[in-house]
């Protein structure tokens, strides 16, 4: 930005701030400031060019498909009026024909008229001759239907008379059919009553007979019965009576065998009494050997679970045993492997250090070179500042600060991308041997060593390079 002038002193006044009486430091920061101004109307103007950009790109976009929204209009314009044109000529090709077929509806019209009063002439000449030779069929067979009739009365007459006469000589032929039927039956029926009577009478006498008979045997067979019951009781009272005696006897003794018996209770009940501690002491000897058994019997059901549980550990025993040699032929091979990969660890630890260390040599030497060139450069700014006081110098003096600059930010830029990338290759590795180590199921703690993870000076954690090379260090 020129220098503005105020009045007509030499001071040198840049955005309105007075920059003759400031000192190394405030220029510094004001050239700082400047800087960043710049910086920031940089991105500004890239963002409305790209905004620019994008308005053009939409501009165009819409203005092509305006253009191409009035093609379509344009052609389906073109399309409606040929359309119209060709309706049109439809409608009146169509015209033409109604007017054709009218004409043709008309005289055929006319035609069928005629045709039609030819027609219904003869038609009615033919039916007033077929009614005059209807009317004399009618009237012929109203005559003919007057003489039937006649006849028909006549012959309903006879019939009649006739009928009458056939039921009356078939009345008397029934009534004397009744009466001889009539008195058939009768002598029939006098007949049959005294054949009944007769065989009744028969079957008295025969039922009387037979009642006398069983009437003498049943009296016969109760006096036999009645006499052998009398013997029957007869001998059960005999032998009643000398059952009594009997067991009078039997009584007397047994009276004899309770007295007995009462004298050997009453000793046995002494005895018993005697007994009664020796039997507490038996009954009590008994449940203790009872609850000995339920124990044996416990004991043994115990002591053939445990031979099964015995067998079942010593089993476990076996596969945990062969297990363990599995795993103790794993672990041989994975501590061999985590050997072999601990030293190529550590050769690549070494490479990538003494890669770093030579770069960071390179890089402590590019930053003596640039301590060197900013020291040059404070001078320049010196000379610079001497020179801006004095308004022919102060555009040059403005372009040529701003190519250096321009210049020292790509220097920055490019220190930036490399220091990033080494970081990036860096942690890579890290990443690559923590994963291993996981997967091996090694843990961290055994490397020996904390790894070591480069942040990037301004850059809070995360290294902004270009595509591929963007990491977050942890």
């Amino acid at each position: 930005m020129p220098p503005k002038k105020k009045g007509g002193g030499k001071a040198l006044v840049i955005d309105g701030v007075d920059t003759s009486s400031m000192t190394r430091e405030q220029l510094e920061v004001f050239c700082q400031r400047i800087k960043e101004e710049n910086e920031r109307e940089r991105e500004e103007r890239n963002f409305f060019q790209l905004e620019r950009d994008k308005l053009r790109t939409f501009w165009e976009i819409t203005r092509n498909e305006l253009e191409e929204a009035r093609a379509k209009i344009r052609n389906k314009e073109r399309q409606i009026e040929e359309n119209t044109e060709k309706n049109e000529e439809i409608l009146k090709y169509y015209k033409q024909k109604v007017k054709h077929l009218q004409y043709e509806h008309e005289n055929d019209l006319t035609e069928c008229k005629a045709a039609a009063l030819v027609s219904l002439k003869k038609a009615t000449d033919d039916h007033m001759s077929q009614e005059k030779e209807l009317l004399a069929d009618k009237i012929a067979l109203k005559n003919k239907g007057q003489e039937q009739e006649f006849n028909h009365q006549d012959q309903v007459r006879s019939l009649k008379l006739q009928h009458s006469e056939a039921i009356s000589k078939a009345r008397t032929e029934f009534d004397d059919k009744a009466k001889e039927l009539e008195l058939k039956f009768e002598r029939k029926f006098t007949e049959l009553g005294n054949e009944l009577n007769l065989k009744h009478s028969m079957e008295i006498a025969e039922i009387e007979e037979r009642k006398n008979t069983q009437l003498n045997a049943l009296t016969k067979q109760h006096d036999e019965t009645y006499s052998e019951m009398k013997m029957y009781y007869n001998d059960i009272t005999l032998n009643n009576l000398a059952l009594i005696s009997s067991l009078k006897e039997q009584m007397e003794v047994l009276r004899k065998q309770n007295e007995r018996m009462s004298k050997q209770v009453a000793d046995l009940m002494s005895e018993n009494k005697k007994l009664i501690e020796p039997l507490n002491q038996a009954k009590a000897d008994v449940v203790e050997y009872r609850r000995q058994l339920t124990n044996y019997e416990k004991d043994k059901i115990s002591l053939e679970n445990t031979k099964i549980k015995l067998n079942q550990t010593r089993k476990e025993f076996e596969d945990l045993k062969w297990a363990n040699e599995a795993l103790e032929i794993r672990f041989e091979k994975l501590q061999s492997e985590h050997q072999e990969l601990k030293k190529r660890f550590n050769q690549a630890i070494l490479e990538v250090q003494q890669k770093t260390s030579l770069k960071n040599i390179l890089l402590e030497k590019r930053i003596k070179v640039l301590g060197e060139n900013v020291e040059q450069k404070d001078a320049l700014i010196e000379e610079l500042i001497m020179k801006l006081q004095e308004p022919q110098y102060a555009v040059k003096a403005n372009k040529k600060l701003e190519a250096i600059l321009n210049k020292k930010n790509a220097t920055i830029n490019d220190l930036q991308y490399e220091l990033a990338r080494v970081c990036k290759a860096h942690d890579d590795l890290l990443d690559t041997y923590e994963e291993k180590l996981h997967e091996y199921g090694i843990p961290k703690i055994e490397l020996g060593f904390i790894p070591l993870r480069t942040v990037p000076e301004g850059q809070g954690g995360l290294s902004k390079g270009p595509a591929g090379l963007v990491t977050k260090n942890r």
